[in-house]
């Protein structure tokens, strides 16, 4: 796997556990609703991953953005469509957003380089 894919990851995780170690009801709380707020309803899942791509890039989270790109890949959505809803981000958020538009090709293609 891609360095940038493998460190993401195991940062992600390593933080994710020592955060949820602490116990707050709240933080867990929010970590909970956000796992279900993903979870298929109305919206199928692979929009709502887009929907959530598009926000961050919007808010310009690079975490974010690799985490629903990350999943977007898995979840079998082509390039096309991905950049196709960061079209959309960069259109909404500005010219602000295309270092994270940068970083979100980078870390697209580790991804595809993963195959």
């Amino acid at each position: 796997m891609s360095d940038i894919v493998t460190e993401f990851n195991d940062y992600r995780s390593r933080m994710n556990d020592k955060i949820l170690a602490d116990n707050n009801k709240v933080i867990k709380r929010i970590f909970n609703l956000d796992t279900n707020a993903y979870a298929e309803g109305a919206l199928d899942v692979k929009t709502k991953e887009l929907l959530g791509l598009v926000a961050s890039a919007v808010l310009r989270c690079d975490d974010c953005v690799k985490y629903h790109l990350e999943t977007s890949y898995k979840m079998g959505l082509k390039k096309e469509e991905v950049v196709e809803a960061l079209s959309i981000a960069t259109l909404v958020g500005g010219t602000i957003v295309i270092p994270h538009l940068r970083r979100a090709y980078e870390f697209w293609d580790a991804l595809e380089a993963n195959k």
